[in-house]
């Protein structure tokens, strides 16, 4: 996974995501998928160690702004439905 803190901009200062080495080409539809994965384990852990999700805004940033809204929301309903294929 990607270091938190090595790279935070300051809140309310970000345009757009950094670059991530793990997908340097231009379809970025792998990097968006596993931001999204990397959020909700990472919530799923701090909510499981008791500690506080905030680290686990730097992916909620980037997934949301390299994801298409509509697949953000059919994978949410999935989460919710038991249907996602993805291993949170």
């Amino acid at each position: 996974m990607l270091d938190v803190g090595a790279k935070k901009p300051p809140r309310g200062k970000w345009s757009t995501p950094p670059f991530d080495p793990r997908f340097p080409n231009q379809n970025q539809t792998r990097n968006c998928y596993q931001n999204f994965l990397d959020f909700h384990r990472c919530v799923k852990t701090m909510k499981r160690r008791g500690k506080s999700e905030q680290p686990c805004e730097y992916y909620f940033r980037v997934y949301r702004s390299l994801c298409p809204v509509s697949w953000v929301q059919r994978w949410n309903q999935q989460i919710k439905e038991g249907t996602f294929a993805g291993k949170i």
